[in-house]
């Protein structure tokens, strides 16, 4: 019997290193750069550029875990592990995604619009930010201080995470869910819970 081909994981920076937290992925991927990762995996920071990163989904990944600042309600800094829906590959109205920015949620729309193969599993983890983040905040490059402080767990959980999902890319994790509202409700991170970094 043939072993099946190992697994490959995507692990993507999201975000716009002008804009005050919404840097927080690109500070992540680089921060990850300062140490080797396992065969199978690629890391990458995709800045702004949606397309970009909507083809890279279609490339033959198991799973892709975004990095990126997305605000949720909670206290800055805090990480979220989150696991959106998959998206529906038909377009309202005929009309294709949105190609220009990089809301996740539009890349994944994207990439299922763009090719006819299946998705990877994807993840975000995401930081909630203290300032402002998207196309209307105004330019201010640099984290605020709790997402600063956030980006060093952010790489202990990618660190973490990376094997897991090697071995198993469906793996059980610590996820957010949405409740009955469509509200995404947040589990805790567990090795994230030290120095001010967790779910509450």
């Amino acid at each position: 019997m043939t072993a099946p081909p190992p697994a490959r994981l995507l692990i993507a920076g999201v975000g716009n290193i002008f804009l005050a937290d919404d840097a927080f992925g690109p500070e992540v991927l680089r921060a990850l750069a300062a140490r080797p990762l396992p065969d199978g995996v690629r890391a990458r920071d995709f800045g702004i550029r949606g397309l970009d990163l909507a083809y890279a989904l279609l490339d033959g990944y198991d799973t892709a875990v975004l990095v990126d600042a997305a605000p949720r309600g909670h206290r800055p800094g805090t990480l979220s592990l989150i696991e959106p829906d998959p998206p529906d590959r038909t377009a309202p109205d005929g009309i294709p995604p949105e190609a220009h920015g990089m809301d996740p949620a539009r890349v994944l729309a994207l990439a299922a619009h763009l090719g006819d193969g299946p998705l990877p599993r994807v993840l975000v983890l995401a930081c909630e930010p203290a300032a402002r983040t998207g196309a209307d905040a105004d330019i201010a490059p640099g984290l605020s201080d709790p997402v600063r402080r956030a980006v060093g767990p952010a790489v202990d959980a990618l660190r973490t995470l990376v094997p897991l999902l090697l071995d198993d890319p469906a793996a059980t994790l610590p996820l957010s869910r949405p409740d009955q509202s469509g509200t995404p409700r947040t589990a805790a991170l567990p090795h994230l819970t030290a120095g001010g970094v967790h779910d509450q």
